[in-house]
């Protein structure tokens, strides 16, 4: 294939658009807040996993909480309904009955106000941890929402940074005629990198250097004609640099 030397040259401003378009599309990819995002989701999740154990420790403290005073609410209306017969003048052998129920009934609401009082004070044990565990939930969110906005920004950046760059791949391609630049997009697809500069008997693509046959060869090869590496088949571009 044949095309004028300039236009070869052009192919290099080509292939640096495509680099430049890889690099970005890599670093949309490899972005480090992908990471931070993902380790952000486990604190979160974590955080809000060691929120609900706690809530549901103080859930359960509050059923404990709301029976064991159930429970004193009873054994109080049946100590007032003892005094209330003893007051009504009940028999010596009732009021005996009487006297023993309420000793007992004053023991057992001593027992389960001790209890409460107890319960009460590991309620208030956990509830504390609830706040904590409320503080460290918002700050991990925050840290979540924080690495996002981040990486938002910078994948805008990186759009911004594409969409210019092929804007100018669009007006490059105009410039080339349409085998030419159907070889270029086959080599680029297959191989990575369409076309590449030859410098100093090496080849930009696969930067690997040619050996004296290779370079003998593409020496004698008319300016106009368009060499390959022998290697890893990029369009090779001559300029005085190639050391020809």
């Amino acid at each position: 294939m044949k095309a004028d030397p300039a236009v070869q040259r052009g192919l290099l401003d080509l292939a640096e658009a495509d680099a430049e378009l890889t690099r970005i599309d890599h670093r949309r990819r490899t972005a480090p807040e992908l990471a931070e995002i993902t380790d952000a989701e486990r604190a979160v999740k974590a955080r809000r996993d060691a929120r609900v154990a706690v809530q549901t420790q103080l859930d359960d403290l509050d059923r404990e909480v709301a029976r064991q005073e159930k429970e004193i609410d009873a054994v109080r209306a049946r100590e007032d309904r003892d005094r209330k017969l003893l007051d009504s003048g009940a028999g010596a052998r009732q009021v005996a009955d009487l006297e023993h129920e309420l000793a007992s009934l004053v023991k057992r609401k001593a027992s389960l106000e001790d209890d409460l009082l107890e319960l009460m004070e590991r309620r208030e044990a956990v509830e504390a941890d609830s706040a904590h565990a409320a503080v460290e939930l918002d700050k991990a969110e925050a840290a979540l929402a924080d690495v996002k906005r981040r990486h938002e920004e910078n994948l805008a950046d990186l759009d911004t940074q594409q969409s210019r760059r092929e804007a100018e791949r669009a007006d490059l391609v105009k410039r080339f005629p349409e085998p030419l630049l159907a070889l270029y997009e086959r080599k680029r697809k297959s191989k990575g990198i369409g076309a590449a500069l030859l410098r100093a008997r090496r080849c930009g693509a696969c930067r690997l250097e040619l050996d004296r046959r290779v370079m003998s060869t593409i020496k004698d090869t008319a300016p106009d004609e368009v060499v390959e590496c022998e290697e890893c088949g990029a369009i090779l571009v001559r300029t005085p640099e190639s050391g020809l």
